[in-house]
């Protein structure tokens, strides 16, 4: 059964007394961010932040990402509980006073705040180890943007390393969801992703002469009209698929028809069969259409992560722990997935779990209108993040217990 209200209350006030730790923690990632699968700054800061707890850390070889175990009392089973690291090749837009110094990187996603949450987590748990039937292990994970920095490591066998966790947990921040609030759903809950590369060959000449040439140019444009088509047309309205080409280029001057022309794209899925149906239709639209004007298309999708699944039961336990602590208002049902993809998808392949999103909406700023995720001016409620400590450690501690079962 679930342990009363009540009972949850010090995971609250011990999250909220760890605040101005795990705050300073946020701002010192935030200002120094990091990108791909090394992360040496963020790495120490970390082992920095985690100094005198008796803990035990394993470093991964293929990145610089930690395994922190944190045993209990008793035996029993093994919660995995994860936060990403890395940050995004972009600049930073805000006005704020720990805003990124590294040029061309900005922490846009909220990793800084998964990670110190993270950190805060182990405190919190440290502290009432006598409470914990059974062990917790913190994935402190580089290269999520697009690195597979998951893979990496279960590659690596350090997630299969005893005691090997029986489930695994993870938060997302979003300033779109307000603050008080966490989301989350059974099922897929973000999609997998396939990038589009598309070379067009033909024939180069003068602009004046295009008689001469096989102009890729307007195939190009031919080929992305038509792959809007394959989506609205052969594509199941219930499975859905997203497809964006988010880069033309090709051509040097205003006088000379390039030999060659190049599309960049993404395609988004919730299933392998509308995944497998949409990558067949491009590569048949793009040769053929190609083909018909007499060039040639040079087509690569290259896979990436595949579909976020979260497990049912675990979203239950997960709504139950969040409207414990949050109140009745405080756990929502996502009534769809989103396009967005994750490589907390590669943990959910080996054992059940589930990813929630924590509302961190800025103070004064309506969550509808808040820069999202990935935006140059993104900015987070980091009050908020002791709503994500105290869930880490609830989900944690409540999981170790047997509640659910």
């Amino acid at each position: 059964m679930d342990k009363p209200v009540g009972e949850l209350e010090f995971w609250r006030e011990g999250a909220s007394a760890l605040m101005p730790m795990v705050v300073a923690l946020r701002r010192d990632i935030h200002k120094f961010p990091e990108l791909g699968l090394h992360l040496p700054e963020t790495t120490r800061r970390v082992k920095e932040g985690l100094a005198g707890l008796d803990v035990e850390i394993a470093e991964s070889t293929a990145t610089t990402s930690l395994v922190v175990t944190l045993k209990g009392a008793t035996q029993g089973p093994t919660i995995l509980l994860r936060g990403d690291m890395d940050a995004l090749p972009m600049p930073e837009d805000t006005d704020l006073e720990f805003k990124s110094v590294n040029e061309g990187r900005m922490h846009a996603c909220g990793h800084d705040s998964h990670t110190a949450m993270l950190v805060g987590a182990v405190h919190l748990l440290h502290r009432h180890r006598e409470k914990l039937n059974g062990n917790v292990k913190f994935f402190f994970q580089t290269g999520e943007e697009g690195h597979a920095g998951a893979l990496r490591v279960i590659e690596e066998g350090m997630l299969a390393a005893a005691p090997v966790p029986n489930a695994a947990f993870a938060i997302h921040i979003s300033p779109n969801i307000p603050t008080g609030v966490i989301a989350s759903r059974p099922g897929p809950l973000m999609a997998a992703t396939d990038t589009i590369h598309i070379e067009i060959v033909g024939k180069g000449g003068h602009a004046s002469q295009p008689q001469y040439t096989l102009d890729p140019i307007p195939v190009a444009c031919e080929i992305v009209t038509a792959l809007q088509s394959l989506v609205t047309r052969k594509i199941e309205a219930f499975d859905p698929v997203v497809l964006s080409i988010t880069k033309i280029e090709g051509g040097t001057t205003q006088n000379v028809i390039p030999e060659s022309a190049r599309l960049l794209g993404t395609l988004r899925s919730f299933s392998e069969k509308s995944r497998s149906k949409a990558r067949d239709g491009i590569e048949r639209i793009a040769d053929h259409i190609a083909r018909a004007h007499g060039l040639e298309a040079k087509i690569n999708l290259v896979p990436g992560y595949p579909v976020t699944v979260n497990d049912s039961g675990f979203v239950d336990f997960a709504e139950r722990v969040g409207r414990d602590l949050l109140g009745e208002k405080g756990f929502m049902r996502m009534p769809a997935p989103i396009m967005g993809a994750e490589d907390f998808s590669y943990v959910l392949q080996h054992m059940p779990g589930a990813m929630v999103f924590l509302g961190v909406a800025p103070d004064g700023v309506s969550h509808h209108h808040a820069h999202a995720c990935h935006s140059n001016r993104m900015t987070m409620d980091e009050a908020a993040m002791a709503n994500g400590i105290a869930m880490h450690a609830a989900i944690a501690h409540r999981y170790l217990g047997g509640a659910a079962d």
